[in-house]
């Protein structure tokens, strides 16, 4: 059964012996790390390959261990934890001076959120201190939803197993001040979710960062959620140019069906609603990166499902669609 006592228990030693793991949330699988042991945090970037000036998610089971890792918890951020924990929801406040500086890039805030997943909760719980846990995935590559993921990106990893993510998407973040509630990364928890609790406005900010500068948000980075193979998001009627431009392409359409090209040499069907494709789009672009043709073509996708989740999922395509410059 996944999340067996004996796997808990193998899981807090090697965190307690400075050693990440790949554990699971309802959103993606993570690399964690406790937070405030700073010698694991600097082993999770580096297995990750990850920019120093990307900050980590702290992870945590409730408030009040919430509250170990920053130095103020504004209303804002107690009536949004009242009101989304366990869940999607990460939330950006400012950091305990004991945290270390990795885990925040050298920023003043912190970003917090607790897991609404069993496994998870109990794992935290059991470690009984917050746990960095960015995407267990090479920096910038598609995110992983299933422990085989994890077990492909980091070879004799030990994998704590919770099953397939529910979610499949990474966690809405939330920056919360005296001024101004801003949405930075966009997710399951809508905005107008969060204005419904708040009773204030909330902003939604298209924020891309560029290498080397810091960001106050982790999925920021200009490419992200990126499969290895050349990506392209497209509309619909564009499909036969573009599959005509590259000689063998895998499609993820939600219609799959004939085109003018004959380049198109495999196609994988994608849901019509929001929470189904959010739950099934990272395994997809794994399974079409693993098939090495030469381009992926993802055809622009909608359906019935919230409006919000839908923007959240053409975010991660618009990032891993991205350029890759050199």
């Amino acid at each position: 059964m996944p999340g067996e006592r004996g796997q808990l228990d193998e899981a807090v030693r090697r965190l307690r012996n400075g050693e990440p793991i790949g554990f699971p949330t309802e959103t993606v699988y993570g690399l964690g790390a406790p937070a405030f042991d700073a010698g694991a945090v600097r082993l999770v970037f580096e297995m990750k390959g990850r920019p120093a000036n990307n900050p980590l998610i702290v992870h945590v089971s409730d408030e009040a261990m919430a509250r170990r890792a920053v130095s103020d918890w504004p209303e804002s951020a107690e009536r949004l934890s009242g009101a989304f924990w366990p869940g999607p929801l990460s939330i950006i406040v400012p950091r305990a001076p004991a945290l270390p500086p990795e885990v925040t890039a050298g920023g003043e805030t912190v970003c917090v959120r607790c897991p609404a997943h069993p496994v998870a909760l109990a794992l935290i719980e059991a470690l009984d201190e917050p746990l960095v846990g960015p995407s267990a995935n090479r920096s910038g590559h598609v995110s992983p939803t299933t422990p085989d993921h994890v077990r492909a990106e980091f070879p004799g990893l030990f994998v704590l197993d919770g099953g397939p993510c529910r979610i499949g998407i990474e966690s809405t973040v939330v920056r919360v001040g005296d001024e101004r509630v801003e949405v930075l990364r966009r997710g399951a928890v809508a905005p107008g979710q969060i204005e419904g609790v708040l009773g204030r406005p909330v902003e939604v900010s298209q924020v891309t960062i560029t290498p080397g500068a810091i960001s106050s948000s982790p999925g920021l980075l200009e490419r992200h959620y990126a499969p290895r193979t050349p990506t392209v998001l497209v509309e619909v009627g564009d499909l036969p140019r573009v599959t005509g431009e590259a000689r063998t392409s895998v499609v993820l359409a939600q219609e799959p069906g004939e085109t003018a090209s004959r380049s198109v040499g495999a196609w994988i069907r994608m849901p019509r609603d929001a929470e189904s494709y959010a739950a099934s789009l990272y395994d997809a672009l794994r399974r079409a990166d693993s098939m090495r043709m030469d381009r992926i073509v993802v055809v622009r996708p909608h359906g019935t499902g919230d409006a919000a989740l839908w923007a959240a999922i053409e975010d991660r395509l618009r990032r891993a669609s991205a350029p890759d410059h050199p």
